[in-house]
């Protein structure tokens, strides 16, 4: 599988960008797809996650809540990442990864170390 993030740039404050990742290959169904950022001089770190299913499990970290929502399209083989209420700490290179083994709960799955597929990043700078 191969990955390709876009719609990263720069936004004001309080501002808004949507994030998408395009899944190449086949069996899009059997992946859990995930967005992860990294700021530089830190480790990567895991942004929201989404399971695989009719009606897939989110798993929500301390970054997202509140402000962040993923979405997976079927027919597109994408996954979005919408980011609302940006800030400057929101600054950094936004990865979208996939992976078939790693297990998505509501509080879980979304750690950098259990995902074996990764796109190449796209930079989101926030002003102020």
């Amino acid at each position: 599988v191969q990955l390709q993030a876009s719609g990263g740039g720069l936004v004001q404050t309080g501002g808004s960008l949507k994030l998408s990742c395009k899944v190449s290959g086949p069996d899009f169904d059997t992946y859990a797809l995930g967005w992860f950022r990294r700021v530089p001089g830190k480790r990567r770190e895991g942004v929201l996650c989404i399971g695989r299913g009719e009606k897939p499990i989110t798993s929500v970290t301390d970054v997202a809540k509140g402000r962040f929502t993923i979405s997976r399209d079927k027919a597109e083989k994408t996954v979005s990442l919408q980011l609302n209420s940006l800030n400057a700490f929101d600054t950094a290179m936004y990865y979208c990864a996939a992976d078939r083994g790693v297990s998505i709960t509501p509080r879980g799955g979304c750690r950098e170390e259990w995902w074996a597929y990764w796109g190449q990043g796209t930079l989101v700078t926030v002003s102020s």
